[in-house]
Formats: structure tokens, sequence, C-alpha cells
């Protein structure tokens, strides 16, 4: 068996009969017979197929004997992936990098303008920290005022974002720290942090 639930998954449904089964038990069959009748398959491709996508866990029965997806394990298996990809971006070294934030910043600022954030979250954390680099000194306080002006300054040729979302960012990221309506750029930034993974 696979140890990545990607490959795991796509030997699994690499067999028509099993997607086809697992498509019937999505769609609301539940017992083998509905599964048949709705996957045309016969009884023993139905028997053979819902074994084994139970076994691999994506169809689970319950204590009625009813059958269902377990959603939970796709979500589980998204969320492991998603690590994984994180744990990968932190491994790279940032000098790798330094061509890909480059072109992520050509892209998305433009004349010290943000023309839109990137959907992609490796990628907005570069914009940002670019942004907080550019726009606060380390150490310095600045008032909520100060940051409001310094913010929209960057937000004027984007109708995708506001300062007050972009101000949220910073200070969830803690590219800037806030107490008291007070703000402060951390005096020494992790430079890779937000680099690597661009792609």
């Amino acid at each position: 068996m696979a140890t990545d639930p990607t490959e795991q998954l796509v030997r699994l449904f690499a067999e028509e009969s099993r997607v086809r089964a697992f498509a019937a038990v999505a769609l609301g069959a539940g017992s083998s017979e509905q599964v048949a009748r709705a996957a045309g398959l016969s009884a023993k491709e139905t028997a053979v197929a819902l074994r084994r996508l139970r076994e691999q866990g994506v169809v689970t029965a319950g204590d009625d004997g009813e059958l269902g997806v377990a959603y939970g394990l796709f979500k589980e298996y998204a969320r492991a992936a998603a690590q994984r990809e994180s744990d990968a971006g932190d491994a790279e070294s940032p000098a790798s990098g330094d061509r890909q934030v480059d072109l992520v910043l050509r892209t998305f600022v433009r004349d010290g303008r943000l023309v839109r954030l990137p959907a992609r979250w490796t990628r907005k954390k570069v914009v940002l920290r670019h942004i907080a680099e550019q726009s606060f000194e380390p150490g310095v306080e600045y008032p909520e005022r100060t940051v409001d002006e310094k913010l929209r300054a960057w937000c004027e040729d984007s109708d995708d974002i506001d300062h007050v979302t972009l101000r949220r960012y910073l200070v969830d990221l803690h590219h800037l720290s806030r107490s008291e309506g007070i703000y402060r750029r951390p005096a020494a930034p992790d430079a890779a942090a937000g680099v690597a993974g661009i792609a």
C-alpha cells in the first residue's frame, strides 16, 4: 500500500468499478444492492469494489449497515498535504527563492503600489513581508493613524484590498505587533520566513 495518501487514492481509483461504486455511494446509495443498481455493476463487482473502498477507509458503513463516504478522511488527507507542502517550502534555502521573490514582487507590486494580493498564500506572505519592510523601521513605534496612512498608500491602485485588511494581515503574520493602538515592527525578523516555497 502506498504511504503517500495521494498516491494511495490514485491507485485506489485506478479501477473503474471502484470509481463507479464510490460515486454511487457519494450520490446516496446506502446498500450494496443500491450501489450495484446505480453504478451498473454486477453483484460480484460491487462486492469486490466496496470491500476495497472500505479497506482503504474512503467508504464506511454505519451501525445500521448504511454506506457513506468518509469525508473526514479526505479532509485529513488535505490537511496532511498542506502540511507537507509547507514543510517542503520551509526546507528550501532563501537564496534559491530570490528569483521567485523578485518575480512575485514584480507581478504584484508596481511603482511602490500594491496591484493586488496573490491568491496563493506563500506568495501573499512574500508581498506582505515586502510591504512591512518598505513601510516600517524595525523597533520604531507607530500610532495607528500613521500605520493606516502608510498602508493606504499601498492600496491606492488596488480594488482588491484596503488598508485595514492589509494591517490585519501584517499583525497576524507578526510583521507588526500591536499594543494599545501603537504598532511596532519587530527588530530582528526572520528573513527567511515567508520566502521559501513560493512556486
